[in-house]
């Protein structure tokens, strides 16, 4: 592609990672009870619903990468908030961990030891020792790794169980949401496992967070990722026999670029050359199978109902995945799909007149009416998806 448009395309992102970051500034502060708010739209605030720890946690991540980015006070100030709320509030002083869901006056509601919301803490709290270099920070990050390993670690079949009671006990209900199965593992925590246990070598490059990172890489590429059509397998039993035959268009784009970044920070050349090729036949299936003619990601595909809504993180994710793999492999199709992908997110899913990013826009367009604030819709991916095209555009101009 010209220069000068690729110059425009990162333009863009960097206007509308400002007017994103400021979105959840202003809206989602919630003074009265500390914290945030658990459900907001613009002016519209729900004030008694729920504190999840999955939006508490990446609001943490997010802010601290921005500060770490851009230096703004203002983002640091948000980040020492979520900290804090979160040391205050959500981490369990009694069994360790974090609890799942408080109230909005903080008390919890829901105290099972999620370990998607463990790996989060994990990634944010060592985004957060990044910004702020408070060591604190990185030995609660550095404990919770231990924590995770003792309790969720499945020594016989690899890989991690997907909750415990609060006291970390075998817990009966291990679904993550209530779209998701009750399922000993999932690939949805495996992957955010990974990119958090990324982000804590990052800043604590110690041999057993080494070998643990390697092993899950591995445990991605060989257990998780369908051999034969490149793409993430969503459920597993205990042994890793698949139980769902959904595919994730959002997810296969997102992990086509954590696994390598994994790799990457690792440093094993073996390691990276084998995740290269994964991370190429992932986003070139996602391409041809998961894109719709605008540039636009579907959500997901079961049997042969395809659901054409557009929601908003796989958006995100397929412009980094894309240009990911054009830095791989050079191929002009990756760029141009990454630019298209931007172009169909700045026309169809950011909230021009009240800010903000839709939760998905329908097959026709229509956008859904779902709060831009809740418990599943943080600034994480996004303002992610921005600094990555930010950071990786640069390089590829330069």
């Amino acid at each position: 592609m010209k220069k000068n448009l690729l110059e425009e395309f990162a333009d863009s992102v960097i206007k509308e990672k400002d007017k994103l970051l400021e979105f959840w500034l202003e809206n989602s502060i919630d003074a009265k009870n500390g914290g945030f708010y658990g459900e907001a739209d613009g002016g519209q605030v729900n004030l008694e619903a729920d504190k999840a720890l999955i939006l508490n946690s990446r609001i943490l991540w997010s802010f601290a990468s921005a500060y770490r980015e851009d230096k703004d006070p203002e983002y640091l100030e948000m980040a020492e908030r979520a900290y804090e709320y979160l040391l205050k509030n959500f981490e369990d002083h009694q069994y360790g961990g974090f609890y799942w869901l408080l109230n909005y006056k903080g008390e919890v509601v829901e105290a099972k030891k999620q370990i998607y919301g463990q790996a989060f803490c994990i990634y944010a709290l060592s985004e957060y020792y990044q910004a702020a270099e408070k060591e604190e920070a990185l030995k609660k990050a550095v404990d919770l790794f231990a924590l995770v390993e003792n309790k969720s670690y499945d020594p016989e079949y690899e890989g991690y169980f997907e909750a415990l009671s609060r006291d970390w006990s075998p817990a009966a209900d291990m679904s993550l949401s209530e779209k998701d199965m009750n399922v000993a593992k999932s690939m949805n925590t495996h992957l955010h496992i990974l990119e958090a246990y990324t982000n804590l070598y990052r800043v604590w490059p110690d041999p057993e967070l080494k070998q643990k990172l390697e092993e899950l890489i591995k445990v991605t590429i060989n257990k998780i990722v369908d051999q034969n059509e490149y793409h993430f397998k969503l459920f597993f039993d205990q042994d890793w026999s698949s139980k769902s035959d959904i595919i994730s268009y959002g997810h296969d784009i997102e992990g086509s670029w954590l696994i390598y970044e994994a790799a990457e920070v690792l440093g094993e050349q073996v390691l990276l050359e084998i995740t290269e090729d994964y991370a190429l036949k992932m986003a070139a299936a996602v391409l041809e199978n998961g894109t719709a003619a605008d540039g636009s990601i579907y959500y997901e595909k079961e049997g042969d109902h395809l659901d054409r809504d557009r929601h908003w993180w796989p958006q995100a994710e397929a412009v980094v995945g894309f240009i990911n793999a054009y830095q791989l492999s050079g191929e002009e199709k990756f760029i141009q799909a990454a630019v298209k992908s931007w172009q169909y997110i700045i026309e169809n899913l950011i909230d021009h007149q009240n800010g903000g990013w839709y939760w998905l826009v329908d097959d026709q367009g229509v956008p859904s009416q779902k709060a831009k604030i809740n418990s599943w819709k943080s600034p994480y991916h996004n303002s992610r998806a921005c600094y990555e095209i930010i950071n990786r555009m640069r390089n590829i101009l330069s």
